[in-house]
């Protein structure tokens, strides 16, 4: 057990130092480390004890997964979750079943009893990944929901499948009543035992953290225990509900339990999959045979792919998406402990086959996770799905200011969406073609009618900075949209965990309202300039002198043809095209006789005051523009 807990952390450091899934380190340490290895971990030894710390590191795994679960964000993507949970779970065990039976020549008992174990995902190897490679929200929520939800009713089915094998009982009314008690038992013991655990952490103010996250560790284990006692392999079920009820009940001080059940969870995932993978046979995986890799690689090419396909077929996700979605299926704990369990199984009742599935399971992880762990990364930049991409912007307060931000962004043909409670601010919105929303930012459903679940950028740039501010925050917590901006009277250093979650738009202090007159009286003109190589500290320079002399606002920047809001923290590259607004005070008269007028709309050029003064002149050219100098 030491050389499995130091072997599984060593293999998580090292996986966060390359950045690579620690799965793949783990396998290998796993098997580098086993009987076919150097020899040093022989976990048979364990007996009975192994089962054990199978089952009950699984129960953490799942509750954490539980944990994990946003109804809010599940429920915009429902039906599409709904169908890949029981429609998905169809189609990849008739798939899995029909490739083992043909390509792998196993019998068909077998290859449904392998096709049960492989329609599971891994939530403790999708959660990193997704973690990893910052995909766009909506397809992280279906993978990751996918992956906790489907863990339970693939590990169930597996055992409905193997009962019908050992039994002989081939009649599928008694399987399907099977699975729904199993399921059943374990959502009403998992509702309660998590609606418990809430309880405890609301009402026990006598108990310490530390006591309140170890009661619950002990709950859990009790949940699972009373769960098998009453229905056996509805435990799984029982864990992932639990966690579930007890992560959308409201509950005070929560991350501290989702950091300690996060820890344990890493813990129990580096052990079991060391001590599994030691206990691999290698040879058997070879004895497999060019019939077994086909399987496997029709799982991944044709079975995954359908399935996404007639799952989502009327749901608002993209073709880009839903390539993602067909890629990233990797198998993990829960197939590795149910497949090294099965093997035991069937070797006990004199069954042949036991060997054979677990190996192909084992096959089955080692591909998905190094073919689709290893690429997910740049197959979500090669589909531009990353989080990054993300366009379309839904900004909270219509006024001059952001109605020119609002242009930029529908011109480069990007979905926007004002919202205010103004009619006739919305109205000049309308006019320009732009979507609105009547009602208020601090309403959830609101935000959600706009679509910023699937949008990239939220700004919220009312007159008040401190409605701005708490819009920005709860749009960032229920949302997690990737760019969440605000303008507020605040410095976005001063607080660690506000700037992670909330940038300051545009530059600190933003004077707003002397903006806004600005545009109205027609005292601003609009520049575009592109930061080069070789003037590129002196055109910095230019451009900070004009903002703390206040006559320069940085509207937007542009980077690798991404056209995004200005955040007041902004490290600026060579190649960044910025675009700012300068306060112009001619008087209106003289710019009336120029030909401008307050209705001329502003025009995007390279303006002389910013792109050709040199730094000796900037000081008296500031001056003399400032407004009140």
């Amino acid at each position: 057990m030491a050389i499995a807990v130091l072997a599984g952390i060593s293999a998580q450091v090292l996986a966060a130092y390359f950045r690579i899934p620690s799965i793949v380190l783990l396998l290998l340490l796993g098997i580098l480390f086993g009987s076919d290895g150097i020899g040093l971990l022989h976990p048979h030894l364990l007996g009975t004890g192994l089962e054990v710390i199978v089952a009950l590191a699984t129960a953490i795994i799942l509750f954490e997964g539980g944990l994990n679960l946003d109804l809010r964000e599940l429920g915009r993507v429902s039906v599409s979750l709904q169908l890949l949970v029981t429609l998905g779970t169809l189609i990849t065990l008739l798939g899995g079943s029909m490739a083992a039976h043909w390509l792998g020549e196993f019998p068909w008992n077998i290859a449904l009893l392998y096709a049960s174990i492989v329609v599971v995902t891994g939530p403790t190897v999708v959660g990193p990944l997704l973690k990893q490679i910052n995909v766009d929200r909506q397809v992280a929520t279906l993978l990751e929901g996918e992956g906790v939800l489907i863990d339970p009713v693939g590990a169930i089915l597996a055992f409905v499948v193997l009962d019908t094998i050992l039994n002989g009982d081939a009649d599928p009314i008694n399987a399907i009543v099977g699975l729904l008690m199993r399921l059943g038992v374990g959502a009403a013991i998992g509702g309660a035992g998590g609606y418990l655990m809430s309880l405890i952490f609301k009402r026990a103010s006598f108990l310490s953290f530390e006591l309140k996250n170890l009661m619950v560790l002990a709950i859990l284990w009790s949940l699972f225990t009373l769960s098998q006692m009453i229905r056996s392999e509805s435990g799984v079920m029982t864990t992932v509900v639990a966690g579930a009820v007890f992560a959308n009940s409201s509950v005070p001080e929560e991350r501290l339990l989702r950091s300690f059940k996060g820890q344990l969870t890493i813990l129990s995932v580096s052990v079991l999959f060391i001590l599994l993978a030691a206990d691999l046979s290698i040879a058997s995986v070879f004895a497999l045979g060019w019939g077994s890799l086909f399987t496997v690689l029709v799982l991944m090419f044709v079975v995954r792919p359908i399935n996404i396909l007639l799952c989502t077929w009327n749901s608002d996700l993209n073709w880009r998406q839903k390539l993602f979605l067909s890629w990233v299926a990797p198998r993990g704990i829960v197939a590795a402990s149910v497949a090294s369990f099965f093997a035991i199984s069937l070797t006990q009742r004199g069954i042949n086959g036991g060997d054979s599935i677990k190996a192909l399971v084992f096959l089955t992880i080692i591909m998905t996770v190094v073919c689709q762990g290893l690429t997910a990364g740049w197959v979500a930049k090669w589909l531009q799905i990353t989080s990054k991409d993300v366009t379309g912007a839904v900004i909270v307060g219509c006024n001059p200011l952001s109605l020119l931000i609002a242009r930029f962004f529908q011109e480069r043909g990007e979905n926007v969406v004002m919202i205010d409670t103004d009619p006739e601010c919305l109205m000049q919105a309308e006019a320009q073609n732009l979507r609105v929303i009547a009602s208020s930012g601090l309403d959830a459903a609101v935000l959600e009618e706009a679509g910023l679940a699937s949008m990239g950028t939220f700004l919220a740039m009312t007159s008040n900075g401190e409605v701005n501010f708490v819009l920005a925050q709860r749009a960032a917590e229920e949302f997690k949209p990737p760019r969440v901006l605000a303008v507020f009277p605040r410095d976005p250093q001063a607080n660690i965990s506000v700037s992670n979650k909330v940038n300051q738009a545009f530059i600190p202090d933003l004077a707003i309202k002397t903006w806004n007159e600005y545009l109205n009286d027609g005292r601003v003109k609009l520049g575009t300039t592109t930061l080069d190589e070789l003037e590129f500290s002196t055109q910095c320079d230019r451009i900070q002198e004009k903002i703390r002399t206040g006559v320069l606002i940085p509207l937007l920047i542009e980077r690798e043809e991404r056209l995004q809001v200005m955040p007041a923290n902004q490290e600026w590259e060579i190649g960044d095209r910025i675009i700012y607004l300068l306060h112009d005070p001619r008087p209106s008269l003289l710019k009336r006789l120029s030909g401008a007028t307050q209705s001329t709309p502003l025009s995007l050029e390279k303006l002389p005051e910013v792109e050709d003064l040199s730094l000796t002149q900037l000081p008296q050219f500031s001056a003399s523009e400032a407004p009140g100098a």
